[in-house]
């Protein structure tokens, strides 16, 4: 398939199946009515939703690829690779993704037990009456509890005050390996997307190995145009793909319309002089 490389493309996205608040059928109604032409869902660690976007974005005439985004710990942080266009079907990736997801239960009880030390009761199962999927249950459904029952206002504030290190709620995890989540989509026959790198709290010096690792695990492109990203930050990420010979990716992160500040497929395009993902995934677009 000949695809433009000029393309409003939102690549990254959640729905009620990870952390989102929309249903696949929603979004994919969403995307189509902003404009988008080419469009992946990427729950979190999960790839439940994939038959249902791609039937919706089949009946709307839109541009489908397979996504997920992969939770990876990296010099003690948390990163996310995007995997784009693989084959949903494999094995392998199936597998990893329920390892990955395995220990979010867990995590989740020792971040209400966090809680109920600094006076907020119920925060497991607040937090679950949130999550379309209680096995894919987040930080993102605790601070949808903490603003219903009134702690904070919004979401924003309670990621200022809680759920991050040092703070009541903080509960570390240890995710899937690099290597582990750039091999299971490449042996998916998708490609491996490094995911709004301007958010990681790197030094240079760990970013740069972020960067080198990635590659030299097969990953092959980075996200330079999404929604948490400066316009600063598309410039430096524009370069940082250059650097290391990677194709660039777009996607808003959207997960919800009242909370995500940038809606799907109201970013700017890519800058110029840079190798679109979705040319690396031609025969792979639905």
């Amino acid at each position: 398939m000949q695809v433009q490389t000029i393309l409003n493309a939102d690549l990254h996205c959640h729905s009620v199946v990870s952390d989102g608040t929309l249903t696949p059928e929603a979004l994919a109604q969403r995307a189509k009515t902003n404009g988008v032409e080419l469009w992946a869902l990427t729950d979190h660690d999960e790839i439940g939703g994939q038959q249902r976007a791609a039937a919706a974005a089949k009946a709307l005439d839109l541009l489908y690829l397979t996504g997920t985004e992969i939770s990876v710990t990296f010099a003690s942080e948390t990163v996310h690779i995007v995997g784009l266009g693989f084959d949903a079907d494999d094995v392998g990736i199936q597998q990893g993704l329920r390892s990955t997801r395995g220990g979010r239960n867990q995590r989740a009880m020792e971040m209400s037990d966090s809680l109920a030390k600094a006076g907020i009761a119920g925060a497991y199962d607040g937090a679950v009456k949130f999550a379309g999927n209680p096995d894919l249950i987040s930080r993102t459904h605790f601070a949808r509890f903490l603003v219903e029952s009134g702690v904070c206002r919004e979401t924003n504030e309670v990621f200022r005050k809680y759920l991050t290190e040092g703070k009541p709620g903080y509960v570390p995890h240890r995710w899937a390996s690099l290597r582990d989540a750039v091999t299971w989509i490449t042996q998916a026959q998708g490609v491996a997307v490094i995911a709004h790198p301007g958010r990681y709290n790197f030094t240079p010096n760990e970013e740069y190995a972020l960067f080198t690792e990635f590659k030299a695990h097969g990953g092959r492109a980075v996200e330079v145009v999404t929604g948490s990203h400066t316009k600063q930050e598309f410039v430096k990420y524009a370069e940082t793909a250059k650097e290391f010979g990677l194709a660039a990716s777009r996607g808003s992160d959207f997960h919800s319309p009242e909370e995500s500040r940038t809606d799907l497929g109201t970013l700017p395009f890519l800058p110029d002089g840079l190798t679109p993902v979705w040319e690396l995934l031609a025969g792979r677009i639905r």
